[in-house]
């Protein structure tokens, strides 16, 4: 399965071309902060055409290190980042209330997924939602029969050891793993809860065979593995690679997760990054983001243009009895951080 196919996706860049036309002189620069390939470089050649605004992008691995880059005083006029980091930037005064009447193309925010992202977000006045996913298992139906993974115990398998085993790197991602298998809420701060999740993982330690996060998806295409967690926007690309490999959303529930943009108290040019954000509602640049992620996007715009076939494929979009056993991390604070590290410090080791 290609992402090539979905419609409008290939007409794109024509699209905007024809709209920079009658765009802005605008030659200042808009800083971003972002994830690596987080962006379809495409995008935002055709927002610097338009709009005469350069877009400087610096990345991060992880929101852990972004934070860290921002609470120690680096500038940028608008950032991507997760739910429960937007959560710490708000409750440390990082962030600037976001101005809708700027943003007209807010009209295409799905409500459903704005009310969500209010567990973190409470009012929505921080963040526009970019992208969604979840957490899942990824397998390869040479060695794993296709349809027999159903469960997060299925990692803890020995039958799967010698083919390999990978598991995030990433304490809160693979703590939720132990925690749905222990009925624990995800969130939790409990000690008690913490020295089960780690004996429970420390059971399964032996048969893992790496802990990665963005490599996994190489190994697991490449058949160096047979089997690990990744992000549900990692499938479609996956398995477009490697026809033999699956994807399953374990039957005890998962995270589900919203990368949003934001704009930072420090931000020195608001104007870009609010004619950014206007600009990545367009319905075809939601379209142009779900071709180059995979990711479901909350913008009910562009997921009116998708084609059926991604649409009805529920690893994607997964239907509401299956999000129904989902759940959101939030912030915890910063003592129940250094808890959660001490743990995973304990448990990996180092």
């Amino acid at each position: 399965m290609k992402l090539s196919r979905i419609i409008l996706a290939a007409a794109f860049l024509g699209i905007v071309m024809a709209l920079s036309a009658c765009g802005g002189g605008n030659n200042k620069t808009l800083n971003l902060f972002n994830y690596g390939d987080y962006l379809d470089d495409k995008l935002v050649e055709a927002f610097e055409k338009e709009t005469g605004i350069k877009v400087k992008q610096d990345t991060f691995d992880t929101n852990e290190d972004m934070y860290e880059k921002v609470a120690g005083g680096a500038v940028y006029d608008l950032i991507i980042a997760g739910d429960y980091t937007i959560e710490k930037m708000i409750k440390n005064d990082l962030l600037q209330p976001i101005s809708y009447n700027n943003i007209p193309n807010n009209k295409n925010l799905d409500k459903e997924y704005m009310a969500k992202l209010a567990g973190a977000d409470p009012g929505n006045k921080y963040a526009i939602p970019y992208t969604w996913g979840t957490v899942g298992i990824l397998y390869n139906t040479k060695v794993i029969e296709e349809g027999s993974i159903t469960s997060w115990k299925d990692l803890w398998n020995p039958d799967y050891q010698k083919d390999g085993i990978l598991m995030m790197n990433s304490v809160r991602d693979t703590f939720m793993v132990a925690e749905m298998l222990l009925d624990i809420d995800m969130n939790t701060t409990k000690e008690e809860d913490l020295k089960k999740v780690v004996e429970l993982l420390m059971e399964q330690k032996p048969l893992v065979q790496a802990w990665k996060n963005d490599e996994a998806r190489d190994d697991l295409i490449e058949e160096n593995a047979a089997i690990g967690m990744i992000y549900s926007g990692e499938y479609l690309y996956c398995t477009g690679e490697n026809e033999d490999l699956a994807f399953c959303i374990p039957e005890e529930g998962t995270n589900v997760w919203f990368d949003c943009f934001v704009i930072p108290k420090n931000s020195k040019n608001v104007s870009a990054a609010e004619q950014f954000i206007d600009f990545m509602l367009r319905p075809e640049s939601g379209v142009a983001t779900f071709d180059h992620l995979g990711y479901p996007i909350p913008n009910t715009a562009a997921i009116a243009l998708l084609d059926k076939e991604y649409l009805e494929d529920e690893n994607v979009f997964p239907p509401q009895e299956v999000l129904d056993k989902c759940d959101v991390f939030h912030y915890l604070g910063a003592e129940a951080d250094e808890l959660l590290n001490n743990y995973w410090k304990q448990y990996r080791g180092n």
